[in-house]
Order: C-alpha cells, then structure tokens, then sequence
C-alpha cells in the first residue's frame, strides 16, 4: 500500500469524492476537509457507493476557505494537495464580488497552508470557466493557453475561476517557495452519481429527463468525472504536469438538442419525457427579463464552446471515455438511485 497521504479539500464535491474514490483505490491515505462534520456519514456512503472502502484510511478535518481555521492541521503531513472546493456566496445569485474575493482568498488560504506543511504538488480543480469565456466567435477549439476574456461578458462564477486560477499562479510563482502546482480544467462534467447531492452540469441531465419543454441552442463539451478523476491523479505525480495546466475534455462540443437526441435513444422508457425541440432563442432572451437563470445563458446562446483535450493525452497518456458513454452514465446513475421523475 501507498503509505503517501493526500488532502482533498471539499469533501463534500462531486469531483472531489470521485478524486477520493481513485485515490483510495490507488492506496493512498485520504484527508478530506468539510465545512461540517455532520456531513462526514453521507461522504463516507457516497464512496462506498462508488465502489471505494475507505475504512481506516480516510479521516475527517473542519475547515472552510472563509477562514483560516483548520487548514494547517489540514495539510500536515500531506505529500499532495487536490484543490477543488469552491466557495457558495450568499443569495442565489450573488455580486461579482461574493463571488471572487472569497474564491481567490480561498485558493490562497490553501496554498500559504500546502507552502508552510512542505507539501510537494498542488493540483487545482480549475474550469472550462476560466478559458473559452467571453471570447469573440473562435475559429478554433480552446486549448489552455486560452483565458477567459473578462473584457467580454462573462457571469460572476466564471469571472471568480478566472481570477482565483491566476492568483494562484502567481503565487505560486512569487512566494511559492517550490510548491509546485498544476490545474485540471474540466468542461461539463458527467458521469456516475453518488448520491443526491450532484453536479450542476448533470442537473441539465435530470431536467431533460424530467420533461423539459426543450432546449436552448447552447453548446458544450463533455468529461466523465472517473477521467477528471484519473487526470488529478496524473497532474499530481507526473513531473512533466508541474506548472501545466489541463483541459478536462473529451470528444467534440454537443449542442444540448444532441444531448437530448442521445438520452432518448439510448435511455428506453427512461428517455420518454426527453424533448427534442429546440426553444428559440428570442423565447430564451423573452424569459432572461424575469429569470437570472436565463440571464446567464443568454450571452452563450448560439456559441460553438468546442475545447481539446489533446495535451493531457500527450503529455500525460490520459485517455478519456466518450462524451457519450459520460452522458448515459449520468443518466443511468440517476435512475439507480430514484433521482429522476
């Protein structure tokens, strides 16, 4: 067994948990922190579920990024650092400034404690976010030299991914003292469900299934969180990752209507209530007057978001499943576990 122990941050995280559950197949022992220890029995259960047996090997620390309680207990003894807990800003949806101040302090708050407990290697969970947003129309796919333009219009979430990935670089580069970091930038992330609380991307999945009346002509790529998973691993043990950063992305963008198409077909009785139907995108911009959820689709209405994944497949051998094979896995983890109408 790897005698090496890890810190996840945000235990609580769909990718984190799937983070955890390679780590612990790889035998490694698992820190996790959450915000509360009253949520440590449904982490626990969701890995088992995952097919993980963590037993003596997982253990349990109180820390939350809007402090600094608890991060330097968090990270003794740590070889590696897995940063993907992100901070909730009060109200639904949040200034600008809810949003970035506590993801950049957050990111720091990690770092200073990784740097002071001589941890090796940070790998931050990083997103799409912070690259193809805000940009003019790109001829292109996005790859990770790209940034988010944040001259253009970009929502608070992706502005604070943004903002916190390049205060984390810096630093790193500044006062990093040879902490190494790599980030991991997924897309919309799929894949199998552990339990009730999922990501945002696959609630799309479960509203589709659900009966929604149709589809806003958005565009996206897809990852199956078992590859995010697999390529944290990667950008946290191999040399040529250090001050890399990786597109977590597999395949070609899906329009949503594709994504619809796929559940329909490969679903059953379970892809009934799929819609096919491609709402206009005058009823999108009609709907974004009263709703902030529409509000934040608009300026992607149209947009062709099409990434590659081809340097972590050529810098770290990393081979992800389909988008496909991401999609039907989200949906059928939905219906295991009763989470679809």
């Amino acid at each position: 067994m790897n005698e090496e122990q890890v810190l996840v941050t945000g235990g609580t995280g769909f990718i984190a948990q799937h983070c955890m559950i390679a780590l612990l197949g790889a035998g490694y022992r698992v820190r996790t922190t959450v915000r509360t220890l009253a949520r440590e029995d449904e982490v626990r259960s969701n890995l088992r579920t995952g097919g993980a047996e963590p037993e003596g090997r997982l253990t349990f620390v109180v820390a939350d990024l809007g402090s600094d309680g608890g991060w330097s207990e968090a990270a003794a003894g740590c070889a590696y650092v897995l940063h993907g807990a992100s901070p909730t800003p009060s109200g639904t949806y949040a200034s600008d400034e809810e949003w970035i101040r506590p993801a950049v302090d957050g990111n720091l708050r990690v770092l200073r404690a990784a740097r002071e407990a001589k941890v090796k290697r940070v790998v931050l969970t990083s997103a799409f976010g912070a690259i193809g947003v805000g940009h003019k129309p790109m001829k292109r796919p996005f790859n990770e030299t790209d940034w988010s333009d944040l001259n253009g219009n970009v929502a608070p979430y992706q502005r604070s991914k943004t903002l916190s990935e390049r205060a984390a670089w810096d630093f790193v580069a500044r006062e990093g003292n040879g902490l190494e970091l790599s980030a991991v930038n997924p897309v919309a992330v799929m894949g199998p469900v552990l339990g009730p609380d999922y990501s945002h991307s696959i609630r799309m999945i479960k509203n589709m299934m659900d009966g929604q009346p149709g589809n806003p002509k958005l565009n996206s790529c897809f990852v199956d969180v078992r590859d995010v998973a697999d390529l944290h691993l990667r950008a946290m043990t191999e040399q040529a990752a250090n001050g890399e950063r990786f597109l977590a992305t597999s395949g070609e963008s899906l329009w949503m209507v594709q994504v619809a198409e796929l559940l329909k077909r490969r679903m059953g009785k379970h892809g009934e209530k799929v819609s096919t139907r491609v709402l206009p995108n005058a009823f999108i911009r009609a709907a974004a007057l009263t709703s902030m959820a529409m509000k934040g689709i608009v300026p992607l209405l149209g947009v062709n978001l099409n990434a590659t994944g081809e340097k972590a497949t050529r810098v770290l051998g990393w081979v992800p499943r389909s988008p496909e094979e991401a999609i039907v896995a989200s949906a059928e983890s939905l219906v295991r576990l009763g989470l679809v109408n």
